[in-house]
């Protein structure tokens, strides 16, 4: 459990970078769930998708 959080955590701070730009708490907020938003979007598109044969 705690390494799948800091394999979260390794792809997040790559993707989206090590620290946040903006200055105010509710900007940071906002900042910080764009990022998470775009991190599940990425992962979505990596996902395979399943289909039902027979």
């Amino acid at each position: 459990r705690r390494s799948l959080g800091e394999v979260a955590m390794m792809r997040y701070k790559q993707v989206i970078g090590r620290s946040l730009r903006a200055r105010s708490l509710s900007a940071q907020k906002i900042e910080a769930a764009v990022g998470c938003k775009v991190m599940n979007i990425m992962t979505s598109l990596g996902m395979p998708t399943t289909r039902k044969i027979a």
